[in-house]
């Protein structure tokens, strides 16, 4: 670290305040119904939003909650500070309590003991149960918070009526005017901006990107935080001719991928860490008969089953060095759903130029974290395919699947396409026909042609995305997910008069390094954020440029980094 010293930073931020409810109980007291009627109405009304769950690897019981945080401005991460808690058993308020801002309030059936000042007992399930249903409690609650925050009510009934249909609509709607009449407005916010977004989790992204870039198989195992991809891809093959298949584990999935890009197919698959291990072995396969693929690893804690409901970002190391002997890859992690989408769009068209595997890293937190972002342009996207023309290979005479080039691109055609012209792949090492060999000379040719890729790939790379002041004193350094967190992060200083910037990662390998030159030079303090143990995006950057961090904020508790904690640990831990 430098001998200057940068002062301590104010934790606080009133611009930085936006309204924030939690939901919190147990697995099975319908948390999920009633924090989606909040966020789709929050939604039609024009609100930014950002919401994250928190959640048990159990069907019913442990502690649950989902984070509701809106405003009138841009929203990236979640917050520490609440204003209003539901709570739906007493452990939900004896964990959040602590938590309520000044002015905030906790909302709880009068049935839940508690002497805290700040609840609000409601005769929720009494009024259930009169109205003949005791599964409509949680709907009482629903109107109860839009009297409060002053939601409106017509876009609220419109929600009920489409979350429940006819056979229950009716008894919902009542129990929403109950609740709604059971207490006066408390809280004025500000108009909504009224913006037409979208709200959607990066899983949802990620899979809008596969069908906007050509996807036409996907195959996956269900593995938790990747199974949304799959599901959300199969639930649209009878509006697209998408095949989706559910393979019966991660090493036929990829196999089955691969069988489909060989035959000229757009493919990808995912899975979470646990299942790319494997992958391993047909990562290698991919390498070696230089098969376009994307794989997802969608992170969570390891090692082995870990936390299976949690996030991390633990399998960087892992995926950059996955697999058998040596090949070419290209790495990407995805930062936000509206990157999400535009990333797995340019992985398919990278995957197919260099016939290589491109591997997307998301998280659990990326996964079951909503967002409004703006519609995505579709000006923007372009499928990219590298098939050749047997016809402009005819000077060759003949075809040959890995032919020795400048650029270490093969021609690439359909198999059975042309007559008489057979794409010959094998896991062997071959020569340009596809046929095996032993000889030393061609061994050395082939795995330069493979690693020659590089050079050019390496040319397709893009910079980190950078946020703050133009000459920071404190340099902050991340990638993925820690984006929203670290943006935050650098209002909140530069708010208060510092300077600072953040340095967020989407292309990892190859390493982009001249914002990291640029930005870091001057910097009294450059931190590393990450969600792992080991700072393996520190210890990558010093790998390949010999720059070392001065200070590193790191965290693998399975929960996800916000702003403000960020600015806590810079107080306490680096200034």
């Amino acid at each position: 670290m430098s001998d200057e010293t940068v002062g301590l930073i104010k934790e606080e931020a009133s611009n930085m305040r936006h309204f924030n409810i939690l939901i919190g109980g147990s697995a099975g007291q319908g948390i999920d119904t009633l924090s989606s009627s909040i966020e789709k109405t929050l939604h039609k009304m024009g609100y930014y939003i950002f919401s994250n769950k928190d959640y048990e690897s159990r069907v019913r019981g442990g502690h649950n909650f989902t984070q509701i945080r809106f405003g009138n401005l841009p929203l990236y991460i979640h917050s520490d500070n609440l204003d209003m808690l539901v709570a739906l058993n007493e452990e939900a308020i004896e964990t959040h309590k602590e938590r309520l801002s000044e002015g905030g309030i906790i909302l709880c059936d009068e049935g839940i003991a508690s002497e805290e000042a700040t609840v609000v007992p409601l005769p929720l399930r009494r009024i259930a149960k009169q109205i003949g249903n005791a599964m409509v409690a949680n709907t009482v609650a629903f109107g109860t918070v839009c009297k409060l925050v002053g939601l409106d009510i017509e876009i609220a009934k419109d929600i009920i009526s489409a979350n429940f249909g006819e056979e229950y609509a009716e008894v919902n709607l009542e129990a929403f005017e109950e609740g709604y009449g059971m207490l006066q407005q408390r809280f004025n916010l500000e108009e909504p901006p009224e913006k037409n977004q979208m709200l959607l989790n990066s899983n949802q992204a990620i899979a809008l990107g596969a069908l906007a870039g050509g996807v036409m198989f996907y195959a996956a195992y269900p593995m938790t935080p990747s199974t949304g991809i799959l599901t959300y891809l199969a639930a649209k093959t009878m509006e697209t001719d998408l095949i989706v298949e559910q393979a019966e584990d991660e090493i036929a999935a990829i196999q089955m991928a691969l069988g489909a890009s060989y035959a000229g197919v757009r493919a990808m698959t995912g899975t979470s860490g646990g299942g790319f291990a494997l992958m391993v072995e047909a990562l290698s396969l991919a390498g070696m008969i230089e098969t376009p693929i994307v794989i997802v690893d969608s992170q969570r804690p390891g090692p082995a089953t870990g936390f299976p409901t949690r996030t991390e970002q633990g399998d960087l190391s892992f995926v950059l060095n996955a697999g058998h002997g040596e090949f070419p890859r290209m790495v990407i992690a995805v930062r936000n759903p509206e990157d999400a989408f535009y990333q797995t769009v340019r992985a398919l068209n990278l995957a197919d130029e260099f016939q290589i595997p491109v591997i997307i890293l998301t998280d659990q937190h990326l996964a079951d974290s909503n967002q409004t972002v703006d519609k995505f342009d579709m000006s923007r996207v372009r499928i990219e395919r590298h098939i050749s023309d047997f016809a402009v290979l005819a000077e060759y005479g003949d075809y040959r699947r890995y032919r020795l080039t400048e650029t270490g691109v093969s021609p690439r055609i359909i198999p059975g396409k042309y007559e008489n012209q057979t794409v010959l792949v094998d896991s062997d090492e071959h020569d340009e026909l596809g046929h095996i060999v032993e000889d030393a000379d061609t061994r050395i040719k082939m795995v330069n042609k493979r690693l020659g890729k590089m050079a050019l790939l390496k040319k397709k790379v893009m910079e980190p995305n950078y946020y703050g002041t133009d000459s920071p004193e404190i340099l902050l350094i991340g990638w993925g997910s820690t984006e929203g967190a670290l943006r935050e992060a650098v209002e909140i200083i530069n708010g208060q008069g510092g300077q600072s910037g953040a340095l967020v990662f989407g292309d990892i390998w190859p390493l982009p390094t001249s914002m990291l030159e640029k930005y870091s030079k001057d910097a009294k303090i450059v931190v590393n954020v990450e969600q792992n143990a080991t700072g393996q995006l520190g210890r990558l950057i010093r790998q390949e440029t010999g720059f070392l961090m001065d200070r590193s904020i790191l965290k693998y508790d399975g929960r996800q980094l916000n702003a403000e904690e960020i600015v806590k640990r810079l107080n306490e831990e680096v200034l």
